[in-house]
């Protein structure tokens, strides 16, 4: 998902600015996806003004689930109501009722203080709305907070709704009745999990809820369990991904099925302080076997939705330590670090250049794979031939050596380029261990 050009819009690069046909930067966090024939729509939170309070439930569509376009809102505040501009929508899913041809939306329905612990539903003609509101309560009379919903494939298109419960202490699964606007019985519970933000998908009779642990808007090791029946017994859990990556900073939100192998996994890497700046984690999320589901972290892939195939691009790799240092910029020695090595003390006038960079007379996509162990995040400049420097938000990584990847969109003449990365004179950025250059638009 590029963010120069619409042509371009072909890779899926979790982290960056991902932008509409438009230009824009999409604003689609806690969201959900819903294919109609060959059309992919994406309902999510508008959060343009970084706040948490209800903007708006924004709605676009995608042949391919990377070029995305703008509709009209799927959901706007109604005044004095429970889905006012002071009060909380988040996380809006929607599937399709067959028996009454319409689109129904859940959502997390809330009050500022987050007391409310509610569930809202809205329905509407056509995907993208607009979705008039139906009303907002608590399932069976019990507290809802993070949720999803799912829509089985039984004849009956039976769906559910899964909500953390119980001041988050306990994760429930409820059927809906069948319209799809209240829940009539709990068909689960898993106790004492504190689980929360589920999706799920069905892979050869068996369901995979993929979930994230409650540590509010900051990432953790999401997790995957799985049952043959909703009603379980549900598996223990399992890691998607390293625990030390926390879910590559990012909490899910929504699993999109491709093929007998392959899933895609939605999260959000949010930040709270500026939360219209938050952005989206998608990578391929994959079986090997009857192992547990494991995301594959690629920087840069893309996707043929028609073949259920993705392809990750390796990229090249350039090791920072072998860049020329300015300033105060120094080597340190970690074993997390490619090499053991990475450049430190960048920002503050010290930067490090990383010469012979080999480019093909256009844009490409760069990664930053670098290690912040502060609580928060911090910001990097990227520099090509002397040019105009870009900035770069670099989340932290916790300690331990952890090494995530932030990726920026830049021309790269064809043949050999110099690339400096550096930070303005007050901060100090990530410490860096490599660049990575893809070829993939």
């Amino acid at each position: 998902m590029a963010n120069i050009k619409t042509a371009e819009l072909e890779a899926i690069v979790s982290g960056a600015d991902w932008r509409d046909t438009s230009g824009n930067i999409i604003q689609a966090h806690g969201g959900g996806i819903l294919k109609v024939d060959s059309t992919y729509y994406w309902h999510g939170e508008d959060k343009t003004h970084n706040s948490g309070l209800f903007r708006a439930v924004a709605c676009y569509s995608s042949p391919d689930l990377a070029t995305w376009t703008r509709h009209n809102d799927a959901l706007t505040p109604v005044a004095g109501s429970n889905i006012s501009t002071s009060m909380i929508v988040e996380r809006p899913k929607v599937i399709y009722n067959r028996r009454n041809a319409e689109y129904v939306m859940w959502f997390h329905s809330d009050s500022s203080n987050y007391g409310a612990a509610q569930v809202g539903v809205a329905t509407s003609r056509t995907p993208c709305g607009p979705y008039s509101w139906r009303g907002s309560f608590r399932p069976l009379n019990v507290e809802s907070r993070d949720m999803g919903i799912y829509q089985d494939d039984d004849a009956e298109q039976t769906s559910y709704l899964l909500f953390a419960s119980d001041n988050n202490q306990n994760f429930k699964i409820a059927r809906m009745d069948a319209n799809y606007y209240n829940v009539v019985q709990q068909v689960a519970v898993i106790p004492r999990s504190t689980l929360e933000s589920p999706g799920i998908v069905k892979r050869n009779g068996v369901y995979n809820l993929v979930v994230s642990k409650t540590t509010g808007w900051d990432p953790n090791p999401n997790k995957v369990l799985t049952a043959t029946s909703l009603s379980g017994p549900w598996s223990g859990e399992s890691d998607i991904a390293p625990p030390s990556t926390r879910t590559y900073f990012s909490q899910s939100t929504f699993i999109i099925p491709i093929s007998q192998n392959f899933a895609v996994y939605m999260g959000d890497r949010w930040r709270p302080t500026q939360l219209g700046g938050s952005r989206y984690v998608w990578y391929p999320l994959v079986w090997n076997g009857t192992s547990p589901a494991r995301i594959v972290p690629s920087d840069v892939w893309s996707l043929n939705v028609a073949a259920g195939t993705y392809t990750a691009d390796s990229g090249t790799s350039y090791e920072a330590e072998r860049g020329t240092l300015s300033g105060p910029a120094r080597l340190l020695n970690n074993s997390g670090f490619s090499g053991g090595v990475s450049v430190g003390y960048i920002g503050n006038g010290g930067s490090v250049t990383i010469n012979n960079v080999q480019g093909l007379g256009r844009d490409q996509w760069i990664s930053l794979h670098y290690a912040n162990a502060d609580s928060g995040w911090r910001t990097t400049t990227v520099s090509v031939n002397g040019g105009t420097a870009v900035s770069v938000n670099q989340p932290n990584t916790g300690g331990g050596g952890v090494v995530l990847s932030a990726a920026v969109k830049v021309f790269l003449r064809s043949g050999a380029n110099s690339i400096t990365v550096g930070a303005n004179q007050q901060n100090y950025a990530a410490d860096l261990d490599r660049i990575v250059v893809y070829t993939t638009t």
